[in-house]
């Protein structure tokens, strides 16, 4: 191998790693939109259709940085309920919560929780992102 293929082989592993954001949303259209801004925004997206989903992920991976859930969804818990189990369970998991039917009042969020009323900004919610992934760095 010469010096030049090690420089390449080096330079392939050191590739840094996508932010992981676990999308929770339970209507396809919706979550259809959520995956492209997560992932237009240069973050890897994950999907769950509920909580109860969302909490089996949780389980087998320990590399998602940031929770973006709908409040309204079937299953044994909404999404506030999710957040502050993630919030207790997973502290350095940063939250994004969002809802097209329901306005909660900041005291029932969870500690450095965003919420998004729907339709939200696209490129403001992307924003977030990024400031909640650059606090995630070392």
């Amino acid at each position: 191998m010469t010096g030049r293929e090690r420089l390449d082989c080096q330079l392939a592993s050191q590739k840094p790693q996508k932010t992981v954001v676990l999308i929770v949303e339970d209507e396809p259209l919706l979550m259809m939109t959520a995956v492209d801004l997560v992932e237009d925004s240069g973050f890897e997206a994950i999907e769950a259709k509920n909580a109860d989903e969302a909490v089996a992920v949780f389980k087998q991976r320990e590399d998602i940085r940031i929770l973006f859930t709908d409040i309204d969804m079937p299953g044994s818990m909404d999404g506030i309920r999710l957040a502050i189990k993630v919030r207790e369970c997973r502290p350095d998991v940063e939250i994004i919560i969002v809802s097209g039917r329901v306005r909660p009042e900041p005291n029932v969020l969870p500690a450095r929780s965003m919420f998004f009323s729907k339709p939200y900004n696209t490129g403001y919610v992307a924003q977030q992102l990024h400031r909640m992934a650059s606090n995630d760095e070392p």
